[in-house]
């Protein structure tokens, strides 16, 4: 990876990101490692405040698109949940995750709706299931059912869920 990549965060974009085991190794290869990445993200996503649109947790790398949180930058919040995760799954490893990640800035519905489509097509894509929908660490559910998972996903269902929007303003 370009050790000059320029990253367009504040841009009021969301970002496609991925990032992968050191080695590329299949450090998320068993359930309980992707249960705890799961209740990691989802935790610093509250407390930061970001708005995630969809994940994927594979054998070896993580796909997510999300927001701008509003209170650190974008790569501030991918070292805190990398950081955590680290503690919590990497003590048979050296390292546990690739220093770099993937950024890349989606504009637009038609974009947004394409990379959705690809997360959610990865672990098919890959042999890991025939359907989307019989991979547990994505949020290809909650899209297919609006049943909320382990991570509040930003979607149609969870704006229905919290209601009508209310103009704050001069009369």
């Amino acid at each position: 990876m370009p050790y000059d990549l320029k990253r367009f965060q504040k841009a009021e974009a969301l970002h496609f990101i991925t990032f992968s085991c050191y080695g590329r190794l299949p450090l998320l290869d068993a359930p309980e490692p992707k249960n705890t990445f799961e209740a990691i993200l989802e935790l610093t996503r509250a407390r930061h405040q970001a708005r995630v649109y969809a994940y994927v947790l594979m054998p070896e790398h993580v796909h997510l698109l999300i927001n701008e949180p509003s209170s650190i930058l974008l790569a501030q919040f991918l070292k805190a949940v990398k950081q955590i995760a680290s503690r919590k799954l990497g003590s048979q490893h050296e390292k546990f995750w690739q220093e770099r990640y993937f950024d890349r800035n989606i504009h637009g519905e038609s974009a947004r709706s394409e990379v959705i489509r690809y997360i959610h097509r990865n672990p098919v894509k890959r042999g890991l299931v025939a359907s989307p929908g019989d991979y547990r660490w994505s949020s290809f559910n909650h899209y297919a059912t609006g049943i909320p998972g382990v991570i509040e996903i930003e979607s149609e269902w969870m704006a229905r869920l919290r209601g009508p929007l209310i103009a704050i303003g001069p009369r």
